[in-house]
């Protein structure tokens, strides 16, 4: 069984507890897995993912969260088939009072793509009461995940 990892890109840390708690609810469907912020991955550990969950805040005015900027940058600037055979998906979170509502894990989502990522299940922009969203996107990205797993 490949594990998959958990990345997750935070100012205020909403998006490390989604992390954590896809993490635990991922050891209940007997997934094997990993997290980490978004600063505390090499770059070529990243390119060895198989199975990718992001879980990023938007930050400012539609900017990626400090931990989340260096390894954006270095993804964005990848070749466009670098990524083929990674899997993911994105759970983004924003806030509908700003006028690039959850850019960031947009830009994530837009990038993986067109850097080669296969997106397993769609992308989820949460507003600022994001629990209920997040737990149905979690059950379905997990249950797409398990046969990549």
């Amino acid at each position: 069984m490949s594990k998959f990892t958990i990345l997750y890109g935070t100012e205020t840390g909403n998006s490390e507890l989604l992390a954590m708690e896809i993490s635990t609810a991922a050891a209940c469907k007997g997934l094997d897995f990993e997290y980490f912020g978004m600063d505390d991955i090499s770059h070529q550990e990243f390119l060895k993912i198989e199975n990718l969950i992001v879980v990023c805040s938007t930050w400012g005015d539609g900017e990626q969260p400090g931990n989340a900027e260096e390894l954006f940058e270095f993804v964005s600037n990848l070749d466009s088939d670098t990524l083929r055979g990674m899997n993911y998906s994105v759970l983004a979170l924003g806030d509908t009072a700003f006028d690039l509502f959850c850019e960031a894990g947009i830009q994530w989502d837009e990038t993986l793509e067109k850097k080669g990522a296969y997106r397993v299940y769609p992308r989820m922009d949460c507003d600022t009461d994001y629990a209920e969203d997040a737990d149905y996107w979690t059950d379905g990205v997990l249950n797409e995940l398990i046969p990549f797993c």
